[in-house]
């Protein structure tokens, strides 16, 4: 081996080659790396964000961002942006020569949940402050994204009535309560709930939204009087249901 100068001449060059290019990466790497070198100097939204505060934002990015347009690390500044209020996902480019730009996805909000936090349309438990009128969601942890399901289910149901569901509660034993627009608790418990819900909808405009007091007169007559409110119906019962009224006026 040693005797043969074409192939040291090939591995004198090899390891010749080697060595410059080991050298220009550690100077391209060193280089890179140099604080002063193409800074970050701006950070842009691509939208104008509806619920996001950009003061928040550029407070975050101005404390979280090191190093310089090649080597500051935009999954660690994503992370730290995703706790911000009403984020829920952040995408971030560079763009040359010393810019970044910021794209959100921000939380939809569809409920309140159990009076501590917000439930977006994804399902996803999240806390935030808003005036927004919205239903309450009572439910137990890791219930919300059902919850969001059967909301919609419901509400669709509820719609040729005109009524709206305005709290949703599901009980650890997984029993559905619902309380709606006209003031109305509807329980539905645990099973065959899109039938349930069919029967007092079919109901609901002959019965359950005209109830009225009747009272007994002499000769086995009656008279139709004042009209009652419903204040709970129970329609877990298989061929019925059971209410409970109070006077219109009451």
């Amino acid at each position: 081996m040693w005797d043969n100068a074409p192939l040291l001449r090939s591995i004198s060059s090899a390891l010749v080659s080697f060595s410059v290019l080991a050298m220009l990466y550690g100077a391209l790497d060193y280089t890179v790396h140099l604080p002063r070198l193409l800074p970050i100097k701006n950070v842009k939204l691509s939208a104008v964000p509806e619920r996001v505060v950009a003061e928040e934002v550029l407070a975050r990015v101005k404390s979280e961002v090191r190093g310089n347009f090649f080597t500051v690390d935009i999954e660690h500044l994503r992370k730290s942006l995703e706790t911000l209020p009403w984020i829920r996902h952040v995408g971030i480019r560079r763009e040359f020569p010393d810019s970044l730009v910021l794209e959100f996805e921000e939380h939809q909000p569809l409920a309140r949940w159990n009076d501590a936090a917000l439930v977006n349309v994804q399902g996803e438990v999240f806390e935030a402050e808003t005036r927004q009128e919205l239903p309450q969601f009572i439910g137990y942890a890791g219930s919300s994204a059902e919850m969001v399901q059967q909301y919609a289910k419901f509400s669709r149901q509820l719609a040729v009535l005109g009524l709206k569901v305005t709290q949703l509660a599901l009980s650890p034993r997984h029993a559905w309560q619902m309380h709606l627009s006209n003031d109305m608790a509807v329980e539905l418990g645990r099973a065959a709930l899109q039938e349930r819900l069919a029967r007092f909808v079919a109901v609901y405009p002959y019965s359950l939204g005209e109830m009225r007091e009747t009272t007994s007169l002499p000769g086995n007559t009656s008279m139709t009087g004042q009209k009652l409110k419903v204040d709970y119906v129970d329609m877990r019962y298989r061929n019925g249901f059971v209410v409970r009224m109070r006077h219109g006026n009451a």
